[in-house]
């Protein structure tokens, strides 16, 4: 088949996906963190994080499979009820605890059917202190119900001390009606671009993109979150230089942003070629730096128009 003219969706050959794979050995021995950091591990995660050292993570990304009937490369999660899945959360959340650190920050990923499960587990280990809802985007419609095009992400810290930088996830909004104070802008400015506001983030996020065909960090994988999405968190939850952890890696995008941004991270993905597509973003990303959405420091609506508007009157 061939694909569209403008299709820029990562693919591997089958070289990429030998060197990928090779390039992402399994943890097999208790490890000190030099030796783990800005690591993609290719295993099931209770093995990896079995010899990772204790206390050495900031930020845990947590993307796992939701509560529904999916396959994955080689793997199928097969969906169940409210309680068996709390139970599987169980069985990889308390050993991650023993990672993180006493300022940790934790993000753990959801939708409508799981967010109460959710919900309920990390009220038994973490402070739960906000529930992000954000925009999908897309999506089938449905007939007899409403489309689903929501997910949840649940903001949780292990305690009451931790890092959240509110002026690094600022979103530049358009005025469409600029207000005047004395014949001054009010709460905006206006500049080459045109007229904008830096708003504070807000719990609902509508100006995200879910990776397409077009988009160069698309690939294959079935749930790809996209890199301004985690951009979000990593520039919030975190500082220059601390570490990131995600044990769903997929085909990579946390470890991507968190490379690009000037965070370490540590991946861990069970299934081979997401493995070696994270290798190959991860290569990508010392060439193309650049995070679709996020520019100057500041977080851009979707579709914004950046472009000089009319002078006021």
């Amino acid at each position: 088949m061939l694909n569209a003219a403008n299709n820029r969706t990562l693919f591997l050959t089958q070289e990429e996906l030998a060197a990928g794979t090779a390039a992402c050995p399994p943890i097999a021995a208790p490890t000190l963190l030099p030796g783990a950091l800005d690591r993609v591990f290719c295993q099931a995660l209770l093995g990896a994080i079995a010899f990772l050292p204790d206390s050495c993570i900031d930020l845990l990304f947590l993307d796992p499979p939701y509560n529904l009937s999916k396959v994955f490369g080689d793997s199928r999660f097969k969906a169940t009820d409210r309680q068996a899945y709390m139970d599987w959360m169980e069985s990889w959340l308390v050993p991650l605890k023993r990672l993180l650190k006493p300022t940790a920050s934790i993000y753990l990923c959801g939708d409508w059917k799981c967010a109460t499960a959710i919900e309920l587990v990390a009220e038994r280990h973490f402070v739960v202190r906000n529930r992000i809802t954000w925009e999908r985007e897309k999506g089938r419609g449905a007939k007899r119900n409403w489309k689903n095009n929501i997910e949840d992400i649940f903001f949780c810290t292990v305690g009451e001390e931790y890092h959240f930088d509110v002026e690094a996830v600022k979103l530049k909004k358009q005025v469409l009606a600029p207000y005047k104070a004395d014949g001054q802008p009010k709460d905006w400015r206006e500049d080459a671009e045109g007229r904008f506001r830096l708003t504070h983030p807000a719990n609902i996020w509508t100006d995200l993109t879910i990776p397409f065909w077009s988009m160069p960090e698309n690939t294959e994988h079935p749930t790809q979150k996209p890199e301004k999405l985690l951009a979000k968190i990593i520039l919030a939850s975190s500082k220059a230089g601390d570490v990131v952890l995600d044990p769903f890696l997929g085909s990579g995008t946390a470890a991507v942003v968190a490379k690009k941004l000037g965070r370490h991270f540590i991946g861990i993905e069970r299934e081979a070629t997401y493995c070696a597509l994270a290798h190959k973003r991860l290569a990508l990303a010392d060439t193309a730096p650049a995070i679709q959405g996020y520019a100057d420091g500041v977080f851009w609506e979707r579709n914004a128009k950046r472009k000089p508007a009319p002078k006021s009157r």
